[in-house]
């Protein structure tokens, strides 16, 4: 019995000691006990809060967006443009009484080379190459700097001067390619500019997406992506993409610096500059539909039978023997719809206008003085003419 009572006694003694080991730990390292209980229970669960605790707090996103530029920077290129430029200079006479009168006669001609710095992109393996028209518009010679320092002598295939691209080709083997971000971009996406600025090479820049569907009346097809990532002179033409390297357009503008602009520059969307490719690859042009008419915004009046909030174009000027005059239509008609779907604007008319083949037949439908009318139009090939210039 004696025995009994001494070895409980005992135990009571470690119970009581490691009651007090505890209370004295659980003063010095406050939650401690709930650590290693978590730590027992699921040590992965540990492993998982201890990598966790050891990030900064309140970090977003990847730290480094090295692997979306490794992937995406093979395929951008500088491309360095030259042309011949000719200049005569002035002579005036000796005389100075001749010179009061004018008299001067023209010097020898003299001739110069003037190089245009931009970037491109390769889109295809077998060496097609995106970049803007105003890099290589007039060049004599054009060269092609690859990622891996190779340089290629470039072919231009085609131009699209209204969306200022143009379609190169290099020969230079099996080439590296871009991948296309299969979703339009959103407001707020990170971006990465990657170009060959001031021709100092090939330079990364981040920002984000500041707006889309941006017109800034250069041309007559515009929906620019604008995003802060720094797009300076010999950046046009190079690739603007996603977090993941992914191409989201193609960098062409910049705001004019001397009005004060700061983190304002344009892209073109990759599914425009994709389309203008596959498009003069295919055909050597931009096949793009024409009814033959100038539009403008929608003017509600109180005989227009629009409600105060009206969708649609007015049409402003209709062009000679096109096939809207053919069709019928006449100045101030307000278009609503083309084909089945509503008209919103004068940029979704031109759009959807230039996205129809030339031959197909669309259903117009709209408002003349207030009463309801439709026509059917068949479209032709546009003109290699700018919209604004004067109809005939």
């Amino acid at each position: 019995m004696l025995r009994k009572l001494r070895s409980l006694l005992f135990v009571l003694q470690f119970v009581v000691a490691g009651l007090a080991a505890a209370f004295l730990i659980s003063l010095v390292w406050p939650g401690a006990g709930e650590r290693l209980r978590g730590h027992i229970s699921d040590p992965s669960a540990s492993n998982a809060r201890s990598s966790t605790e050891t990030r900064p707090a309140g970090a977003v996103g990847p730290a480094s967006y090295a692997d979306a530029v490794a992937q995406a920077a093979p395929a951008v290129v500088n491309i360095y443009a030259d042309k011949i430029v000719t200049e005569r200079q002035i002579q005036l006479f000796p005389d100075p009484l001749m010179r009061m009168l004018g008299g001067s006669v023209a010097g020898p001609a003299l001739k110069r080379r003037e190089q245009s710095l931009g970037s491109g992109v390769i889109f295809t393996a077998d060496g097609y190459v995106l970049t803007n028209n105003h890099v290589i518009a007039g060049a004599d010679d054009i060269q092609v700097m690859l990622h891996d320092g190779r340089v290629a002598h470039a072919k231009v295939i085609g131009t699209d001067p209204d969306t200022d691209l143009a379609v190169l080709k290099i020969d230079a083997g099996t080439l590296p390619t871009i991948q296309i971000d299969p979703k339009p971009p959103r407001v707020g996406d990170v971006v990465l500019a990657i170009g060959n600025p001031f021709g100092i090479g090939q330079t990364v820049t981040m920002g984000i997406v500041s707006a889309l569907q941006r017109q800034l009346s250069l041309s007559p097809y515009e929906d620019f992506i604008q995003t802060d990532a720094a797009i300076n002179s010999g950046n046009s033409g190079g690739a603007l993409v996603n977090a993941e390297g992914q191409l989201v357009g193609i960098n062409t503008a910049m705001l004019n610096r001397d009005v004060g602009a700061q983190g304002i520059g344009f892209a073109i969307p990759v599914h425009t500059a994709k389309r203008v490719l596959e498009q003069i690859v295919e055909h050597g042009h931009v096949r793009r539909g024409w009814l033959g008419v100038e539009v403008g915004n929608v003017t509600v009046s109180a005989d227009s039978g629009l409600p105060a909030a009206a969708r649609g174009a007015t049409v402003v000027d209709v062009y000679p023997g096109g096939p809207a005059a053919q069709a019928g239509l006449q100045p101030g008609d307000i278009l609503l719809k083309l084909g089945k779907q509503p008209i919103t604007d004068p940029f979704d008319f031109r759009t959807r206008e230039a996205e129809l083949a030339p031959g197909s037949k669309v259903e117009v439908s709209g408002l003349r003085a207030g009463v309801p009318f439709h026509t059917e139009v068949v479209l032709v090939q546009r003109p290699n003419f700018r919209p604004g210039a004067a109809p005939g």
